[in-house]
C-alpha cells in the first residue's frame, strides 16, 4: 500500500452532508448524513456498488451535482473554510483550483473537436491567468508529468488510446495545482493492465505533489494498493470506515464480508465471483431500520425496526447493530 506523506491537519471536512434528487417534486435522499474528514496527502476510497451514492457524494463536494440534485443538509470545509456547494457561481472560484476531479469515460469527457493541449492549456488560461504560450508551456509539463510525450499534444481525443486518454484527463486536473483530486472510477472500461499503470500514475503523483486523493470504486481491489482508507457507502450512507488493512483483516459489518469475499483470489484457488444475493435498493423503495437488512444473512429483528447508529468500533467505524456479536464470533472462530 502506498503510505501518506506527513499529515499536517485536515484539508476537507465534510460534515452531515446529504443529497437528494427531486422527482415530480418529490425529494429523494440519495446521501443521508455522511461525516468524513481527509487529511492533508492521505488518499481515502468511497466503495459501494452503483447506485450507493459515492459518486453523488463526490460531485455534492465538488459543486458538481446534475440540476435535479441539491445539497439537502450538511456543510463542507476547505482547509477550515466553509466551501458554497450549493453555489454553482461561489464555487467556480474554488473548483479546479482547489479541488479537481478525474472522470470516469475520459471518451466523454473531452471535447471531441478540440486537441488535447488546447484542453489542458485552457484551464491555465481561464483559471490561473497565464498567457496562451504560457499555457501550451503548462500543458506540455504536464503531459511529460503524466507519461506522455508532449508532441502528442497535438492529437484530438480519438487519435489517442483509453489510457492515455485518461492521462490527458488526469494531467487537466493537475492543471491549476489544486490538493484534492477526486477520481470518479478512473479505470472503467480500461483492461488490467492500463488500471495497475494509471493507479500507479495516481499514487506516484500524489507523492510527488503532496496530493490528498478521494477514490470512487466499486472495486476493493485497486483501493487495497491506492488507498490508506476505505468508507463503505451502501443506500446512501457510510456503513463502515477504517484503514484498508484493518478493513480487509477484520470487516465488521456484514456488506463489507460480503463486498471482500466477492473478490476472486486465484492464489488461494478461488477464481469465481462470488455474487452478493438480491440488489440494492433503490431511492424510491428504501426498507425500514438497516438498508442492508434483505441482503444480510444475520439480520435479526431490531435491524428491521432501528437504523443503527454509525459507532467508534476497532479504531474504525461501523453501522451495525450485530457487529459486536459478529466479531466475538470470527475471535471464537480463530482460536477454535
Amino acid at each position: 500500500m502506498i503510505h501518506s506523506p506527513l499529515k499536517t491537519g485536515p484539508i476537507l471536512e465534510v460534515d452531515r452532508l446529504s443529497v437528494e434528487y427531486g422527482l415530480k417534486d418529490t425529494p429523494l435522499p440519495a446521501v443521508d448524513n455522511i461525516t468524513f474528514v481527509l487529511q492533508n496527502g492521505e488518499a481515502v476510497a468511497l466503495v459501494g456498488e452503483s447506485g450507493s451514492g459515492k459518486t453523488t457524494a463526490a460531485m455534492a463536494i465538488a459543486g458538481l451535482l446534475s440540476p435535479n440534485a441539491r445539497v439537502s443538509g450538511g456543510q463542507v470545509r476547505y482547509r477550515g473554510d466553509l466551501l458554497p456547494i450549493s453555489d454553482d457561481a461561489a464555487m467556480r472560484p474554488h473548483r479546479w483550483s482547489e479541488t479537481s476531479v478525474v472522470f470516469q469515460g475520459a471518451m466523454n469527457a473531452l471535447n471531441p473537436v478540440h486537441r488535447v493541449m488546447k484542453q489542458i492549456a485552457e484551464p491555465c488560461i481561464l483559471k490561473l491567468g497565464m498567457s496562451r504560450d504560457e499555457a501550451i508551456a503548462r500543458a506540455r509539463e504536464l503531459l511529460e508529468l503524466v507519461g506522455i510525450s508532449a508532441d502528442r499534444g497535438a492529437a484530438y481525443p480519438h487519435e489517442l488510446s483509453g489510457g492515455m486518454r485518461q492521462r490527458v484527463m488526469i494531467a487537466m486536473a493537475l492543471a491549476c495545482r489544486p490538493s484534492i483530486i477526486i477520481g470518479d472510477e478512473p479505470t472503467t472500461a480500461l483492461d488490467v493492465i492500463t488500471q495497475a499503470q494509471i493507479m500507479k500514475l495516481l499514487g506516484e503523483l500524489r507523492s510527488r505533489l503532496n496530493l490528498a486523493l478521494i477514490l470512487i470504486t466499486h472495486d476493493l481491489s485497486v483501493v487495497a494498493e491506492a488507498c490508506d482508507r476505505v468508507m463503505i457507502m451502501y443506500a446512501g450512507r457510510i456503513v463502515e470506515e477504517g484503514a484498508v488493512a484493518e478493513i480487509f483483516a477484520r470487516p465488521k459489518h456484514p456488506y463489507t464480508r460480503l463486498l471482500i469475499q466477492s473478490i476472486p483470489n486465484p492464489a488461494s484457488g478461488k477464481r469465481i465471483i462470488q455474487p452478493i444475493p438480491g440488489d440494492p435498493p433503490t431511492l424510491t423503495n428504501r426498507p425500514s431500520g438497516c438498508a442492508f437488512r434483505p441482503r444480510c444473512p444475520s439480520a435479526t429483528g431490531i435491524c428491521s425496526s432501528e437504523v443503527p447508529s454509525f459507532a467508534e468500533a476497532g479504531g474504525g467505524r461501523v453501522a451495525c447493530h450485530l457487529h459486536r456479536t459478529l466479531t466475538q464470533e470470527d475471535e471464537v472462530a480463530a482460536h477454535a
